[in-house]
């Protein structure tokens, strides 16, 4: 009975799935579509002249490198040095010796990050060959100086991998920020295979340039944009939210509003001074923050125009500071008088701007009978067989601006006349770093949180001394506050300080503020005061 009513109930079962099968298709379950992929458009400005970590020196592609590389340390939201590539390290009793432990890390290829390339890099960074303008930074390790020099072999540098995943460095001295300079694109570690397939452009190419940063580099189109995507093997690429980051290269700063307010652009750091009263009444996006930076006119003290002091005091005396900042910028920008900037402070915790002081220099008005008294001791009595001057400075509507008001300021409070030139950001670098010109629009944001990053610009073996200043009492200040500590230090640094601007080897205009427009549904990117733009935590919210 049990196995005859089991076969009609077998046989029906049968019978019901036949059928149910020649039913209409049940529609399949609705799939999840794939979420779009993050991505971030900032404008980074004028194309770059180059990626190589160690022959850069200039911000924007510095903000690449930030991105797409990681030194031995990274900088916090307050640039102080936290662990990167050495997840720990131990430093000597007297200071000088520094161990560091690599982590487990890998190439933006998947190969290992190791100790050996680090060394690699720093090595190069100070080889005469290499001719880079920041081998000066390199200066800290035990015979930088000397093997930079051509004096000592670069296998003399204190610098060695001990192991694949142990750095041991050397120091001239003990160097209370050294731990943050890690943390400088100067230092970041490369990898010799990549430099040396292409040593010119190897920097500029997707396959050669190889980074262990949270970015890697996707595409380069050369005046157009650079495309950065996520870096699957960065070792903490769970911190990583944004897939993708357009880096477009719109030199004007009024096409690049434009951009922004269409919706084209997400982020945005260059505003065009015109525009900065209206964006700060209406616009949402607009935001200051602080910045440890100076703007300044160099002067180029071989050339005859400007070789005596007494000129470059009374053209520097001759400008309205505070005209530029109040109807030119408008931004909060504070008129300087000195060339290191408010914020840092010596070892009493005074700020070293304050106790510098302004050399005589009114950040209110222009000193115009200092200044023609001065012109007239140099032989120009008002101004009379004066030669032309010329004032380079890189294409942007901000330069040109500030160019324009400086050249009619000389015209009508010294009687000169100037003529003004400008060139697109590549040329007007190597023109600068070259020496060809007489009057240069500069700038300066500090690598570190010390007076020293401004000061040691200007020693006679700088790469960055665009003035060509030399000045053995000054090289021995800075020399000297490299080997002591405490108030000493800044106290050497004070005198450096002085010495140069009483040579006035430049000529110092306004300190900077940091002005961005930042779409509101962009969240935690972060910006550093020494100018560095880090995406590694940002995201897109909408």
């Amino acid at each position: 009975m049990v196995k005859k009513s089991l076969a009609l109930l077998l046989v029906l079962a049968l019978v019901l799935g036949t059928l149910a099968g020649c039913g209409p298709k049940q529609p399949a379950a609705e799939e999840t579509p794939a979420a779009e992929p993050m991505v971030l458009r900032y404008n980074l400005g004028d194309d770059v002249k180059t990626l190589d970590p160690q022959l850069n020196s200039v911000i924007n592609a510095g903000i690449i490198q930030v991105n797409t590389f990681e030194g031995l340390m990274r900088l916090d939201k307050n640039d102080k040095a936290i662990p990167g590539m050495a997840e720990k390290y131990e430093i000597s009793a007297d200071g000088l010796t520094y161990t560091f432990h690599l982590r487990d890390a890998q190439w933006s290829d998947g190969q290992p990050v190791k100790a050996q390339d680090f060394e690699y890099a720093w090595k190069r960074g100070l080889d005469p060959n290499t001719a880079s303008e920041y081998a000066f930074q390199l200066y800290y390790l035990k015979n930088g100086q000397k093997a930079n020099e051509g004096e000592l072999s670069i296998e003399e540098v204190g610098v060695k991998a001990k192991d694949d995943k142990t750095l041991e460095v050397i120091l001239e001295s003990p160097t209370p920020y050294f731990l943050e300079l890690t943390a400088f694109f100067t230092l970041f570690p490369v990898r010799k295979d990549m430099v040396e397939k292409d040593p010119e452009t190897w920097s500029m190419k997707p396959e050669t340039f190889i980074g262990n940063g949270p970015f890697k580099m996707e595409s380069y189109i050369m005046g157009d944009r650079i495309i950065l995507v996520k870096n699957e093997n960065y070792y903490d690429k769970g911190r990583v939210k944004l897939d993708k980051i357009e880096m477009l290269m719109i030199g004007e700063a009024s096409t690049g509003l434009t951009a922004f307010e269409s919706g084209d652009i997400d982020y945005i750091d260059d505003v065009p001074t015109q525009e900065i009263e209206r964006l700060k009444a209406s616009e949402p996006a607009f935001s200051v923050a602080p910045s440890l930076a100076t703007y300044f006119y160099a002067f180029q003290t071989e050339k005859a125009a400007v070789n005596d002091p007494k000129v470059r005091k009374a053209l520097s005396l001759a400008i309205d500071r505070k005209a530029i900042t109040e109807k030119i910028l408008r931004g909060g920008e504070m008129p300087a008088a000195g060339f290191v900037p408010p914020g840092l402070f010596d070892a009493e915790g005074k700020d070293f701007r304050a106790v510098g002081g302004d050399y005589g220099i009114d950040v209110n008005a222009a000193s115009i009978d200092e200044a023609k008294a001065l012109l007239t001791e140099a032989g120009y009595p008002d101004g009379k067989g004066f030669p032309e001057l010329e004032v380079m400075y890189n294409t942007s509507e901000t330069h040109k601006a500030i160019a324009e008001a400086i050249q009619e300021m000389w015209k009508k409070n010294l009687n000169i006349n100037v003529k003004l030139a400008n060139q697109e950001w590549a040329v007007f670098q190597q023109t600068r770093t070259e020496g060809n010109f007489v009057v240069a629009r500069s700038s300066w944001f500090g690598d570190y949180a010390d007076p020293m990053t401004f000061l040691d610009l200007w020693t006679s073996y700088s790469g960055k001394n665009n003035a060509k200043w030399k000045n053995a009492e000054f090289d021995k200040l800075i020399e000297g506050a490299k080997s002591t500590s405490g108030q000493e230090r800044f106290n050497l640094l004070y005198e450096a300080e002085k010495l140069m601007m009483e040579d006035m080897i430049l000529m110092p205009i306004y300190y900077y503020v940091d002005i961005s427009l930042i779409k509101d549904y962009v969240k935690n990117t972060r910006k550093s005061i020494l100018g560095y733009i880090y995406f590694d935590e940002a995201y897109i919210e909408k």
